[in-house]
Order: structure tokens, then sequence, then C-alpha cells
């Protein structure tokens, strides 16, 4: 049994001495190379499974029984602790962990192709999956990781980021066939953002599907998230509407029940009650100014989509304000991310005070304005002017939410001398998940 124990053990270590070896050097060892085509043989496993150039994909295509393996692969559910544990499922599950890990993390270097990138993408979503989270959850883009997984997230982030920069993108734009190869992320959407007055015609007109594609999708998920934080309680100083959709069938018969004919064996109604349906919504305004140089980029898209979702609610008045060194009001265009996106000039460095004399001339009623301001507040020699103004209008009792970050996983950093007199002011700075900022704006338009 003991041999048995020490055979399954270092069949598991020779697969794991290939990985890193491999991840830290391109040049394969041959020993362990023969060594660990050797064990995923003998346990049953396809040894495409460790060539880094064939993707998850086309092996759970030629295999679809090992699709439901990699999900949930590396949760901690799946491993086991103690003397009982199952060491020759911690091969196979090695065997399946070094595939994912490997062809994630081993990115090469040169040019990248648009069908690398996609066959990147498609496996980062794999590990994703492996991880017990959706695709693309991780990377920053559509609904977020938890816990212990944004650093994860942000180093996945910065590998496609990285895969993006290393693609002649005009060129993969200008051509149908591999544009239709790229999948829309944050990060392609960052470089389409700061390229797009560099591109005209077919190259333009791709560029603009992708952003629109990838606008969706995040709309998508914020509309749900916004829709369930801002419901609303039942107003009953509002008359039901009566009518048949409205009709409180078990209240009507309770209250009709004096009216039961025993010979006849008939409820006589003379009275009908119907459900209250309306909603308690009072007018608020929401101005939202974002800061669009360099360091927020996925926060500009993340508050601009959200911004037009607030702007689709009743009697919700939404204003938006972008800056960098300049300010310019994008309020005309709020209703369509896809168009204020387009409006921006990502970059630059930033200019809060120029951005606040916007926004105060827009507070009609500050008992009944929130204003929410997502920045990384880093305003070197006009700190302290924009902190004084931020000051007086949360004096005037405007609702002031300062937010250091709404990208996808959470990452955020924010200037440490802002931070500070923010949590003295008594608004400390939301930080992680745009979900928090969905939760905070709830309490006020709810």
């Amino acid at each position: 049994m003991t041999e048995e124990i020490s055979s399954h053990d270092n069949r598991r270590q020779v697969l794991y001495w290939r990985l890193l070896a491999r991840l830290f050097d391109d040049e394969e060892q041959a020993t362990l190379e023969s060594a660990s085509v050797a064990v995923v043989e003998d346990i049953g496993l396809p040894p495409a499974l460790l060539d880094p150039q064939v993707s998850v994909d086309s092996i759970v295509q030629r295999h679809p029984d090992l699709a439901a393996e990699f999900d949930g692969l590396m949760t901690l559910e799946s491993t086991s602790d103690g003397d009982e544990r199952d060491r020759a499922a911690e091969v196979r599950r090695a065997a399946l962990v070094s595939k994912v890990l490997l062809n994630v993390f081993n990115s090469g270097s040169g040019t990248v192709t648009a069908g690398q990138l996609s066959r990147w993408q498609s496996d980062a979503g794999w590990l994703e999956r492996a991880l017990g989270c959706k695709p693309g959850e991780l990377r920053g883009g559509r609904s977020g990781g938890s816990g212990g997984a944004h650093g994860l997230g942000q180093e996945l982030g910065a590998i496609e980021a990285d895969l993006v920069k290393r693609m002649h993108l005009r060129e993969v734009l200008a051509d149908p066939a591999l544009a239709a190869q790229l999948t829309p992320s944050m990060s392609l959407i960052e470089q389409l953002l700061r390229d797009k007055s560099n591109l005209s015609g077919v190259a333009l007109a791709n560029a603009k599907s992708l952003i629109r594609r990838y606008v969706d999708e995040i709309a998508e998920v914020l509309r749900t998230q916004v829709e369930k934080a801002t419901v609303g309680a039942v107003d009953r100083s509002v008359p039901p509407k009566r009518v048949y959709r409205n009709l409180d069938l078990d209240r009507t018969i309770w209250k009709n029940l004096t009216n039961w004919s025993p010979e006849e064996e008939r409820l006589y109604v003379d009275r009908l009650f119907y459900r209250h349906t309306a909603r308690k919504t009072t007018p608020q305004r929401l101005i939202v100014v974002v800061d669009q140089s360099g360091s927020m980029v996925d926060s500009m898209v993340n508050c601009t989509i959200l911004a037009s979702i607030f702007a689709g609610l009743p009697k919700v008045d939404v204003h938006l304000i972008a800056y960098d060194t300049q300010a310019i009001d994008l309020t005309p265009w709020v209703h369509d991310p896809f168009d204020v996106l387009l409006r921006t000039n990502l970059g630059g460095g930033n200019d809060g005070p120029v951005a606040m004399a916007m926004a105060r001339p827009k507070i009609a009623e500050p008992q009944n304005t929130v204003m929410v301001w997502i920045s990384d507040f880093y305003e070197f020699d006009r700190s302290q002017p924009l902190f004084e103004g931020i000051e007086a209008v949360h004096r005037s009792g405007v609702k002031f939410i300062p937010v250091g970050s709404v990208t996808s996983s959470g990452r955020q950093e924010v200037n440490p001398w802002f931070r500070e007199r923010f949590k003295a002011l008594g608004t400390p700075v939301i930080s992680g998940h745009i979900r928090k900022l969905v939760q905070e704006l709830k309490t006020f338009l709810g």
C-alpha cells in the first residue's frame, strides 16, 4: 500500500516539475517530457494534454467527457486532506491543472495573431471555470470574481492586455475575417478606445462593433443588479389600478364569505379587492463624475454603462461628466453608453477642480442630489482645491460618494491623502466591485 502511495506521489510530482520547467523556460526538458507522457498515457488521458499549442477547447472537443472534470477542478471542494485521499485522482487532477495553467501563463513572446488571442481567451475561460467562476469573470469584464481570486484576476487581465498590445490591431481590424475572431474584453476595448482616432473605414466599423458587443454584455449584467437593488417599496397612498391582472382573488373571496349561500352553493361577490402595485419613487438627481485619465479606463467603461441604466429609471435625472485636464458634459448622450465612450479621450492627466466647476451648477436641490465621483484622486498640486470643493458640496446637503475603483476584479488604488480626508468627512471611499456602488445608490434612490 505504501509503495502504491509513493508511486502516485512520484507521478504527481513529475507533472508539476514539468509544469514549472515549462513556465520558466520554453526549452523542453527531455527527461521530464518523456516521463510526463508516460504518466498521462498510463492514467488514460490524451498525450495532447501536454502540448501547450493545443487549446483546452480542442481537447474537450475530442474528449467531451473531460469537460465536466475541468469545471471546479481547482476549487477547495475538489481537494481532500488526510490519509484517505484518492491519490490516483490527484495525479489525474495534476495533469488537468497543469494543462490549464501552462496554456494560460505561458503566453510566449513576439507578435500575436487574432487566432492566438482568441485561443488564449478561451483557455483563460477554462481556468476561470476550474476556479468555480464564469468565463470572463476574473479578468475584469462581466460580473467580477470574489475573495482571494481578485489578485489572480489582475494577473489574467495583465496577460491579456500584453497579448492585445502585441497584436497588429489595426491590421486585424481592417480584415473582417480576422476581426471576427476577436472576443471583446476590457483590455481590447481599452486599446480600441485609445486608438479610435487612427481608425477609419472597415477597421473603424469593426472596432465600433466590438465596443458595442462589449457594452451590451456588461449592460445586461449591470441592469440585472440595478433592477434587484432599486425595486422600491409599495406605495399604498396610490389607489390600486382596477385591472384584472391586479385582482387579489384570495382577499376578494375572504372578504365576501358572508355572502355565501348554502342552499345555492354559490358565493355572491359585491366587492372586488385589488393589489397595490405602485412603487414609491421620488425625483432624484444623480451626478456622475468620472476621471478618464489613463489609470481609470475600466471605471470609465463601467460607470458610463451604469449611468445609462440609472438614466432609464423613472424620475431619476442623471448627469454625466468626464474629465482629464479638461471636463466634458456627456449628459446629452447618457442614455447611450456606446456613444459616450466614442466621445471620450482616454489618457493624459487630470484636473478635478475643472470637473467640479462644471458639476456644481447642476446641483439644484442639495438634499435631493447624489454626486458619485470616480477617480484615483491623484491630483498633486490641485488636491487641496478639489477637496475644498468636495467638502463644500457635502456640507450643502448633497450625498457625496467617492469611488476609488469600479473594476470588475475589484482592483483599487486611491491617493492616501484623499482617503484619510474622505473618511474624516464621513464619506469613506467605496472600493471593490461595482455592486457596492449599486447598493450605495439604492439607499438614496430606493
